[in-house]
């Protein structure tokens, strides 16, 4: 079952990517929809790259017992 998705776009933005679709003989639903897709891949992908450093810079800092940090703190 596919679903409708609207959005709203200034005549100008229609003209661009239409004519861009045109240009490239490609279907606009199918464009936006590739596209969108297109970009939450990435964004996902990018996001598992920056947990992926983080946990590898996670393993190289100093870890502290809570006495050592009591001791630091003084308390």
């Amino acid at each position: 079952m596919m679903s409708t998705i609207s959005l709203r776009v200034s005549e100008e933005e229609r003209k661009f990517i239409q004519g861009y679709c045109s240009a490239n003989n490609i279907n606009m639903s199918e464009f936006i929809r590739s596209a969108v897709i297109q970009k939450i891949q990435e964004d996902l992908f990018l996001d598992e790259k920056r947990i992926q450093r983080a946990l590898l810079n996670a393993e190289k800092e100093k870890k502290y017992s809570h006495t050592e940090v009591w001791d630091m703190l003084e308390v």
